[in-house]
């Protein structure tokens, strides 16, 4: 036979050698069990201890005026001819808010006050005819009948000069009327009105007027929830893009829950405050009885087909799947009703990439 070139010798020589190093890697990774190569994830795990918890009841709402009125054109109405406040101000009871047109109501008013004027000269006019006419009679040189008619004279001039009173008066409400006041002290919500705007009864409110002097929050709380709610009980509420609570105490709960959301409703009693504005979405929690439960981090929670559960670190350093009965969320955690006891060691970190059985390492 004839024998290898050199070069070919050489390529041999070399693939030999890879396929030796290979084979003996392969061997001493299966000798050692492969951990140096995969060791175990690294979690980390907090312990158990249980505390004791004020059990929360959560709800959302709007921040509100405690007392608000729609403040609309009273009478015939008319069209809005001057504007004196915009939303956002804060008025006195009787503050002018808007005027309406005059131009029909003022010239009455002017009529009538002409004729109140003319009544009056002629009831005078007929007073004085009965006096006269009574001390003529005493003398016997008028007769009891023309006293008698000289006496209609002045009732039925009496008469006119009420009627016309009444009259005017009639008119001056109309024309008073056309002034819109604030009926209390409070702060100007919404402006409607819009000079040239016809304004009447039915044309819908031109201003909404909330009072000073209270503010709240008006809530939506569960069903199942509303019967650990009372009067009194202080409250916590949160505004939107506001980081600090406001402090305030159920105020009313609502009588009926509504058939088709399931919710019932609940004020809040709140104080005055810049930041709380009628309108602003807020948050609002009330503590209703404490109890001893665990709270953990909400990283260590996780749910598969609608059951929460965590992964539990044992002795051996293996991790079980564990389902839990949450409570309720808290910025702080979760509120562990059941299924973890104290000295627990609950995966807060990786839980994710880990699967029941398989072998961890604890951080520090």
């Amino acid at each position: 036979m004839a024998a290898l070139p050199q070069s070919l010798r050489w390529v041999v020589g070399i693939l030999a050698a890879f396929i030796l190093l290979a084979l003996a890697r392969q061997f001493i990774n299966t000798a050692g069990g492969g951990d140096s190569v995969n060791p175990p994830l690294l979690v980390s795990v907090t312990e158990v201890r249980p505390s004791e918890i004020g059990a929360m009841v959560t709800f959302s709402g709007a921040i509100a005026a405690r007392d608000e009125a729609a403040i609309s054109a009273e009478g015939e109405g008319g069209r809005v001819s001057a504007l004196y406040a915009e939303a956002g101000d804060v008025v006195n009871a009787g503050t002018l808010l808007a005027k309406l047109d005059t131009s029909l109501v003022a010239p009455q008013v002017v009529r009538l006050e002409a004729t109140l004027q003319e009544a009056q000269a002629n009831a005078a006019v007929a007073a004085a005819d009965y006096r006269r006419a009574q001390e003529v009679a005493k003398i016997g040189a008028l007769s009891a009948q023309e006293v008698e008619r000289r006496q209609a004279g002045q009732v039925a001039a009496e008469a006119t000069v009420k009627v016309a009173e009444a009259q005017l008066s009639e008119a001056r409400a109309r024309l008073a009327r056309t002034e819109v006041r604030a009926p209390f002290d409070g702060v100007v919500l919404t402006r409607s009105a819009e000079v040239g705007q016809l304004a009447g009864p039915g044309s819908g409110p031109l201003f909404r007027l909330g009072r000073s002097d209270g503010i709240e929050m008006r809530g939506n709380v569960a069903e199942q929830d509303l019967p650990q709610l009372a009067v009194g009980m202080p409250a916590r509420v949160r505004v939107t893009g506001v980081e600090q609570f406001f402090e305030g105490r159920v105020r009313l709960i609502g009588a009926v829950i509504d058939p088709q959301t399931r919710l019932g409703s609940v004020r809040i009693d709140l104080p005055l405050h810049p930041n709380l504005r009628p309108g602003a979405f807020a948050r609002g929690e009330v503590e209703t009885t404490r109890q001893t439960r665990a709270l953990i981090p909400q990283t260590a929670v996780m749910t598969d087909d609608g059951v929460n559960f965590v992964f539990l670190v044992d002795e051996k350093s293996r991790v079980q799947r564990q389902p839990i009965e949450v409570a309720s969320s808290r910025p702080e955690g979760v509120v562990v009703n059941d299924g973890l006891s104290a000295g627990d060691r609950v995966v807060t970190l990786a839980g994710p990439y880990l699967r029941a059985g398989e072998t961890v390492r604890v951080a520090e």
